[in-house]
């Protein structure tokens, strides 16, 4: 579990972070992509849900690979693909 410590500013940390505070997601890899991939071909998956185990933002989700999971320009790069 994710322990929160308050701040004096009212606002949560969590401790043991690893992203920058302020950022919502983090980096694209070959692993997350191959498994969006197949998440994206499954219809009934929900994609805050997809973002949120994969830890990435909706917009780098999209970046990389189509609603119907198709590779786009971003994902082939990233799996060397031509």
């Amino acid at each position: 579990g994710v322990n929160f410590i308050p701040s004096l500013g009212g606002h949560f940390y969590s401790v043991g972070n690893t992203r920058a505070r302020g950022r919502n997601g983090g980096a694209m890899t070959t692993a997350k992509l191959r498994l969006a991939q197949v998440a994206m071909e499954n219809k009934e998956t929900k994609i805050s849900e997809l973002c949120k185990e994969l830890g990435i933002t909706r917009q780098t989700l999209y970046r990389h690979v189509s609603p119907d999971g198709e590779l786009r320009n971003d994902g082939k790069k990233l799996l060397k693909i031509p």
